[in-house]
């Protein structure tokens, strides 16, 4: 049996990548033998022997090195742990964002490494002004980040790198012809066939009969929580019986609360706070309709926009080029049937919008916001929504089959083993490109030199 080690934040870490890890380590242990590397062990150790703290991880590695080790990568602090690793020990790196610019200036700036991350940058963008590096290092680029993704070191430090939707996949090939990239679907679990909606609506004081629109995950100005608020407040006096439930975590740098309460819309929001994942199918089940709208996107998966297909939710989204393979009505002022919606087989939307039939089968599964006209799109995909019954139950209907098709645990289950196959053939003498990032073990000694004035490497170069 083949061992990997596996670096992943874990529950109860606050993280969509904890939870699914995970879910799919419990689909891969009989078929290899995994280690999962933390950043720190619980101080209440629950028994499992294959949680390793990442402090133990290289000696174990020199005594016995494993056959592959997995990185699961996102921009959250919870993966700051694995930076140095990746680099020192190189594996299969499973990108969850397509940008990484934000995670890399945190972690080298914070430790004041503004030389090495002048010369990341520009490395990773040999093409961009040198001056930008300084903007970031000023702390003044801000969603600039998105701009240069700083990806070139992690593809080229990899043995193989795995990205989770086939737009990114063409566009990481592109940038790096050479480098090993593939594509595993993501995967989550059927929602639970006991829903206890019903209770959820009654917590929070809301009636059996109100349309109850629901975001989900940290809530964060990305997740165009304004641009909701804003909506929901035009289409108040048309549609009454409509209410907005924010379920997930604040963040400090952002008052939704405070929004809320600015833009008249208070009394018709609910904020559950943090919401533990075996709560979450009742929320979703509890929602006539999910928001998954996000803007800037790092490309990245939306784990909590599948597990709305999953519960069979109608959901709205944003218009975003990696999405563009899924069947969804754009609203543009109007309704218009996104590319990837075969016309041979959709009626004018008027007449046809909702027939019963699969998302599989190239209509509509959900409805997704043109961000060049999102305050407007957004007022009228709500409204339509909040009065369409029939419409809400058909989009759900086809995001049910739609999941089934394409993004079960098995799906991604299925795509790590091969993956992990094509990985574990890939050759291992990858050298990471940049010398800093080669460590020798004389870090400290050139950093007490250099304290020192000595601006000449009398250690020798690593």
């Amino acid at each position: 049996m083949k061992r990997l080690a596996w670096f992943t934040p874990l529950p109860p870490e606050r993280s969509g990548i904890a939870t699914y890890s995970s879910e799919i380590l419990g689909l891969l242990t009989d078929v290899y033998d995994v280690d999962i590397i933390v950043d720190s062990l619980p101080l209440q150790h629950n028994g499992d022997d294959r949680h390793i703290s990442a402090y133990d991880f290289s000696w174990r590695q020199i005594k016995d090195p494993y056959d592959l080790i997995v990185y699961q990568l996102g921009n959250a602090r919870c993966h700051d742990y694995i930076w140095p690793y990746m680099f020192r020990y190189p594996g299969l790196v499973v990108l969850h964002d397509g940008q990484l610019h934000q995670a890399r200036a945190r972690l080298l700036l914070q430790q004041k490494r503004y030389e090495d991350y002048r010369a990341e940058f520009e490395y990773n963008h040999p093409d961009a002004r040198a001056d930008i590096a300084y903007l970031g290092i000023a702390g003044l680029l801000g969603s600039l980040h998105y701009l240069w993704p700083m990806l070139r070191t992690v593809v080229n430090s990899a043995r193989m790198v795995a990205v989770h939707n086939t737009t990114l996949v063409r566009e990481l090939q592109d940038r790096f012809p050479e480098a090993r990239i593939d594509r595993i679907r993501m995967g989550v679990p059927n929602a639970s066939e006991a829903s206890r909606a019903k209770h959820i609506r009654a917590r929070h004081n809301i009636s059996q009969e109100t349309v109850v629109f629901a975001a989900f995950g940290r809530v964060t100005p990305e997740k165009r929580i304004a641009h909701t608020f804003r909506a929901l407040a035009a289409i108040a006096s048309r549609t009454p019986h409509v209410h907005l439930l924010i379920v997930g975590e604040p963040v400090p740098y952002y008052d939704a609360i405070a929004e809320a309460k600015s833009l008249g819309v208070s009394d018709r929001v609910t904020f559950t706070g943090y919401v533990e994942d075996r709560d979450l199918d009742d929320y979703i089940a509890c929602a006539d309709a999910c928001l998954c709208m996000r803007w800037p996107s790092s490309g990245e998966t939306s784990a909590s926009w599948l597990r709305c297909l999953a519960g069979g939710r109608a959901t709205i989204v944003t218009d975003l080029h990696h999405t563009i393979d899924v069947p969804a009505l754009v609203t543009r002022g109007t309704w218009t049937p996104s590319p990837s919606v075969q016309l041979d087989k959709i009626a004018p939307i008027e007449q046809n919008v909702s027939a019963a039939t699969g998302g599989p089968s190239g209509l509509p599964l959900c409805v997704s916001i043109d961000i060049l006209d999102e305050e407007n799109s957004l007022q009228v995909a709500m409204e339509r929504l909040a009065r369409d019954r029939a419409l809400r139950r058909d989009l759900g209907n086809r995001a049910k089959r739609f999941w089934a098709a394409h993004h079960t645990l098995k799906h991604m289950q299925a795509d790590y083993l091969r993956v992990i196959s094509l990985a574990l053939d890939s050759p291992t003498g990858v050298t990471p490109p940049l010398s800093h990032l080669r460590p020798d073990g004389l870090e400290t000694a050139r950093d007490i030199l250099k304290d020192m004035g000595m601006s000449v490497d009398i250690l020798g170069s690593s």
